[in-house]
């Protein structure tokens, strides 16, 4: 693993296998580890019998776990897909950030512990080249099934950092919006962004990313004019 000037506690796991040949690094995915205690999340990201890694943890007081080498296959995504793309692991890079979750009292995330996730991104980001657009949410690639790292996540302060997108809508990005028959449109939009839109939940996926602060499933004109203003700000 390398580092740049990151202090890191190594923590290996076993759960890892090689990247197939030719294919790089692309993506960068945030997970939150969603078990009750951080050593509870740590001990299953290394125990052989769970079959689950990741590349790095961020404990909630800003100390960083190393799990598995970066040139390796972490097997933290699972069933996914991103612009037209399956088998998300063996292109990027996984984050588990430690905090208990949905299931187990979802909670804000320290500025601490979001601190340290910037640095690390950054860090990994410059060495692999990877883009802002293309850091993501694991609800992003698998939002039929995932939910992590979720509304509370600091998105906003991230994107501030040149880490990830936040949408800044214009006025081009208010028309033309139907909501009278905007399923298809959005839809057709979401695919256009990245997301696998045969999966359920998918336009609550990208709320939960962009619009945390309407959790509906349903299309809304702020819905629609952040996901324009994403699409307007990569070209997509």
């Amino acid at each position: 693993m390398t580092l740049t000037g990151l202090g890191c506690i190594d923590r290996p796991s076993p759960n890892h296998g090689p990247r197939p040949e030719g294919v790089g690094v692309e993506l960068l995915i945030l997970h939150y580890t969603g078990m009750p205690t951080a050593e509870s999340a740590l001990s299953r990201l290394c125990d052989p019998a769970a079959q689950v890694s990741a590349h790095y943890t961020v404990e909630e007081d800003g100390t960083v776990y190393a799990h598995v080498p970066e040139d390796r296959r972490a097997w933290h995504a699972g069933l996914s897909s991103w612009r037209g793309r399956a088998d998300v692991n063996s292109r990027s890079i996984g984050i588990e950030i430690v905090n208990p979750g949905h299931e187990f009292g979802y909670r804000p995330f320290p500025a601490v512990q979001m601190a340290a996730v910037a640095d690390l991104c950054l860090d990994i980001m410059g060495r692999h080249g990877i883009a802002p657009a293309d850091v993501l949410g694991h609800s992003d690639i698998a939002p039929a099934r995932k939910e992590d790292p979720g509304e509370l996540f600091d998105w906003p302060g991230l994107a501030a950092r040149g880490i990830g997108l936040w949408p800044q809508p214009t006025a081009a990005d208010d028309s033309p919006i139907n909501l009278a028959d905007s399923a298809e449109d959005v839809a057709a939009l979401l695919g256009r962004y990245g997301y696998d839109t045969a999966e359920s939940r998918v336009l609550m996926s990208f709320q939960r990313h962009f619009h945390p602060e309407r959790l509906t499933g349903e299309p809304d004109p702020e819905t629609l004019r952040r996901l324009r203003a994403l699409l307007r700000m990569t070209g997509r």
